[in-house]
Parts: structure tokens; C-alpha cells; sequence
């Protein structure tokens, strides 16, 4: 496991090739055309899927939309929830809430927001075609407009997090005429929303522009322009931050970071995530439809030297699927143990003593492509031959959400810090596919669980459900559980204001540059 050590020669060797690619595939050079001091410039590793909330449920997506719509509830920085385009809400009954919405608000094209704009998008939402989404409000039965500033949410059963799931960024508010009449162009060429920054512009693998919104209801950034740069190479984007050709660089390995710790002008800041990584099964497809060959797999994968390696210990070991800082969470889940020899009595038993070839897929993330590399020396100790397939990441979003994959590195981050949005869309039978389950597995048993769950308003009685859930799920192993990781960013000195969320959805409406 040497070769994943960094040695100073190596790195710079890295530093220089990195300058490189960086002055190469910059639209302008490094920074060149966002020299303004008022335009921020965000790195994350990939570019956006959709600008649609309901199409563009992926992390690098949601960053986005979050800086250009607004939700009815905000969750904030220290995860608590507060009125945001409502400004009070009320329950009316066990299964129903009316949310009184702000008055004077409009969309960034001048239009005036209004209930029948937000009865347009949680339908929307619901609607079976939205897949990419659809489970954040699957619970909820009808949306009521009562007057043009209030509305009633009624769900199919009483629905416990409903708050945190309106607070979720996927429930942003949408201006109904111009989703209609953009037709399929919306969010790709038209965007348009309430917050604090409006859709300007969008080079595919290259860079989206966002203008400050200067009549956003919340008051006025400091900032007129944030540029948000993709860039996959993990070195690239660490350089980049060094040398001042962004201003924040998102989603930094461990290398980066403990390179750029020591770089004047640049800081690190780490949160504890909730989000976890892990290798997901298609359950459907033979040989992984044996739930003796995924359990052999995960006994043949060495999570630990993975954490001490790979990630440099900027991750904690993950027993199950939920990170234990979210509500629901299992305390006392028992991890799978590395064990070669188990994996090879398991493989035997299930009718392949010789192995079996079998594809293992990635995005351009270079920290899962490593992690691919260990994985593929792993299987091949016990006789699985793992055939790594690379891929851009909007390819590989839509193909995994097809079930086209055999094994896939994933993560999800639970951005409701409630177990129900960690499970419910991963494990439900009803949600295989792009709503979330790309395992596409099913157990009766699990789904009953998960409704009991969301169901029920006894935080015991939803401790249980959840805490059976999972033993289940760690038996079945529809996925290898890798870790639950901390999130590391880079931020400039003349930035100031950035606040770390343990959702990585961070807020930029109150950065400022000095």
C-alpha cells in the first residue's frame, strides 16, 4: 500500500503537472478571468448535473441551488430550522401543516412568488416523472392553496421529519410559468428562483456564473458574482487554491490538505459530515444476487488500512449506513471483519471456489479511483477479478440510476440529519433506481420498518423500526460500508465568513472578500 504515500519528490513532481493542467484547460489561465474582488470562485470536483432542484439531486448540483433558490424552511449552519419563504407555519392536524408564506418576495425574472407557485412545485416534486427527487416529499398526499400566501401540506400518514424534508434543497421553490414555457431547457439554459444569486451562465465541464440577486428578500451579499469551477483533479484544484485561481476549493483529499496546511494564505476547515461512502451492489444481477458472494466481498475488502491510507484518517470506519451523528442511527452495529479466508469459504459455498470477473464502477473523482485500485487488489487476493470502469460523472449518475452497474463507489449525504432520508430512499423497495436505491434492493421486512419509521411521531418507536432496519440491511449487505467522512475545504485569507455545514451544502450569501 505504499505506492499511496506521498513523498515530497512525488509531490512535487504532482505540483508541477498539476500548474500545468491548470494554465492548459482554464478557460483564461488560473484565475485569470475572475480577478474582480468581488466575484468569488468555488473548485468542486465535478460539474453540476441539473440546475433543476427536482433533476439535480447530486452534491455538485445542490451547491449550486442552494445559492439560487430558497426553500419554505431553512435548516441552518448549526442544523437548527427557521422560517425562511414561510414565515410561520402551524400543524392543523396529525397529518396536516399550513405555512403562511412572506409577502413581497419575487422570483429573479420580477415575478411575485406566490402559494400557487409552491402548490406548482411540490406537485411537480411528487410527480413520478421527477425520479431524480421524488422521495423527498414522497409522504405528502395533497398541497392545498388556501389564499395567494398560504398554503396546506397534507401527508398520506402522520410524517415525523416533514420540516427537515421541506428544508431539504430538492423542495426549493420554482416560478411555474417559467418551468412551463422552458420546457425542457430548464435547468440547463433557464434558471430562475428566489435567493440571493441568479443563473447567468453555464459552460458545460468548465464553469457556472451566478449574478448577485439584488432585490432578494434576505437582504444583499457583499459579494456581486460567485463562479463556480469544475475541477476533477484532486492537485489541480489544491494549486489553484495556492495560487489564488479560486477563492474555496471544495471536497480536498488528504494529500491536498496536509500540503496546504502548511501554505501561507490558505486554511483549512474540517467538519464532520453526514455523509458516508460506500460500494453498492446490484442485487439483481447474478453473481451479486447471492448474498453469500456480497458477503464475501465485504470480508474481503480492508476497510481499515482504507481509512489509514487512503483517506489519511480524515474518516471514521462505518459499520452500517448511517453516520452516527444522525437521529436513527444504530450505536452498536458490529463492522464487518477484514477476513481473506471467510471470503474464500463463502465464495466456495456459493458455487465459485474459482472467482468470478465482474465490473467495478467509478466517477473522475481521482480519491475513488484510488480507492477502485485497492479494492480491485483486494478482490483479486481472493479470486474476483474486478474490472475498473472510469466515468464522467453525469454518465455515471444516469447508468447507475439505469441498474447498468455490477459493483459502483457511491456516497450519500443525509442532508435531513434524520434516519429516515439515510434509509428510506437507499433501501426502500419502491425507490430502486435514480430515486436512490441503486442496489435495487428489496425486503418486505425493511420496507414495513421504514414506514414505521417515517410513520410514526414516537422518536422510541422510531429508534426500534430504524435499529431493526439496519440489522437487516448489514446481514443482507446490498453495499460494502467503506466510511462516514469528515469534509475538508480550503479557504483563502481574504475570504471571510465561509461556515462549514455538515450537509456540504455551505451557504455563500454571507462570504465576503477582503
Amino acid at each position: 500500500m505504499g505506492w499511496f504515500k506521498h513523498t515530497g519528490a512525488h509531490h512535487v513532481v504532482l505540483a508541477v503537472l498539476g500548474l500545468a493542467a491548470a494554465l492548459l484547460f482554464s478557460p483564461l489561465g488560473p484565475g485569470a478571468a475572475y480577478a474582480q474582488a468581488q466575484t468569488l470562485v468555488v473548485a468542486q470536483d465535478a460539474d453540476a448535473v441539473s440546475l433543476d432542484p427536482h433533476m439535480g439531486n447530486d452534491m455538485r448540483s445542490l451547491r449550486v441551488i442552494a445559492q439560487i433558490y430558497d426553500t419554505l424552511v431553512v435548516q441552518g449552519d448549526d442544523l437548527e430550522l427557521r422560517p425562511n419563504l414561510a414565515e410561520s407555519w402551524e400543524p392543523v392536524d396529525d397529518r396536516t401543516w399550513e405555512f403562511r408564506l412572506r409577502q413581497g418576495v419575487t422570483f429573479h425574472n420580477g415575478q411575485s412568488l406566490t402559494a400557487h407557485d409552491v402548490k406548482f412545485t411540490f406537485d411537480r416534486l411528487r410527480d413520478p416523472a421527477t425520479r431524480a427527487a421524488a422521495t423527498i416529499l414522497s409522504a405528502v398526499e395533497a398541497v392545498e392553496v388556501v389564499d395567494d400566501y398560504t398554503v396546506r401540506i397534507r401527508t398520506a400518514f402522520p410524517f415525523a421529519p416533514i420540516l427537515h424534508h421541506l428544508a431539504h434543497p430538492a423542495a426549493s421553490i420554482l416560478d411555474e410559468d417559467t418551468v412551463r414555457a422552458a420546457g425542457n431547457d430548464y435547468g440547463t439554459r433557464i434558471v430562475v428562483g428566489t435567493g440571493p444569486f441568479r443563473f447567468d451562465g453555464w459552460v458545460a465541464g468548465s464553469h457556472i456564473t451566478l449574478k448577485r440577486h439584488d432585490t432578494w428578500w434576505g437582504g444583499t451579499s457583499t459579494l456581486e458574482e460567485i463562479v463556480f469551477r469544475s475541477i476533477p483533479d484532486d492537485t489541480v484544484r489544491a494549486i489553484e487554491l495556492e495560487t489564488g485561481g479560486v477563492d474555496i476549493a471544495y471536497m480536498l483529499d488528504p494529500i491536498s490538505v496536509s500540503w496546504l496546511q502548511d501554505v501561507p494564505g490558505v486554511h483549512i476547515h474540517t467538519v464532520e459530515t453526514f455523509s458516508s461512502d460506500f460500494i453498492i451492489f446490484n442485487v439483481q444481477k447474478e453473481p451479486l444476487n447471492d448474498v453469500r458472494v456480497r458477503q464475501a466481498i465485504h470480508h474481503a475488502i480492508d476497510v481499515d488500512t482504507l481509512v489509514d491510507v487512503l483517506y489519511e484518517g480524515q474518516a471514521v470506519r462505518a459499520a452500517g449506513p448511517l453516520s452516527p451523528r444522525i437521529f436513527g442511527a444504530h450505536p452498536d452495529l458490529a463492522p464487518y471483519a477484514y477476513d481473506p479466508d471467510r471470503a474464500r469459504a463463502l465464495l466456495a459455498e456459493a458455487g465459485y471456489p474459482d472467482g468470478f470477473r465482474i465490473t467495478l464502477w467509478t466517477n473522475e473523482a481521482p480519491l475513488r479511483m484510488q480507492l477502485a485500485e485497492v479494492v480491485q487488489e483486494n478482490l483479486r487476493a481472493v479470486g474476483i477479478t474486478a474490472d475498473i470502469q472510469v466515468m464522467e460523472w453525469g454518465a455515471f449518475v444516469h447508468e447507475t440510476g439505469a441498474g447498468r452497474h455490477d459493483m459502483a463507489i457511491l456516497g450519500w449525504m443525509v442532508l435531513t440529519g434524520d434516519a429516515d432520508y439515510g434509509l428510506y430512499p437507499l433501501f426502500h423497495s419502491s425507490q430502486q433506481g435514480a430515486a436512490g436505491n441503486r442496489s435495487f434492493f428489496s425486503n418486505p421486512r425493511v420496507d414495513e420498518l421504514l414506514e414505521r419509521g417515517r410513520a410514526n411521531s414516537d422518536p422510541e418507536v422510531r429508534l426500534a423500526a430504524y435499529r431493526e432496519a439496519q440489522e437487516i440491511i448489514r446481514d443482507e449487505v446490498p453495499m460494502v460500508f467503506l466510511v462516514h467522512v469528515q469534509d475538508a475545504t480550503g479557504i483563502r485569507d481574504s475570504v471571510a465568513g465561509f461556515v462549514a455545514n455538515p450537509t456540504r451544502i455551505h451557504r455563500l450569501v454571507h462570504v465576503t472578500k477582503r
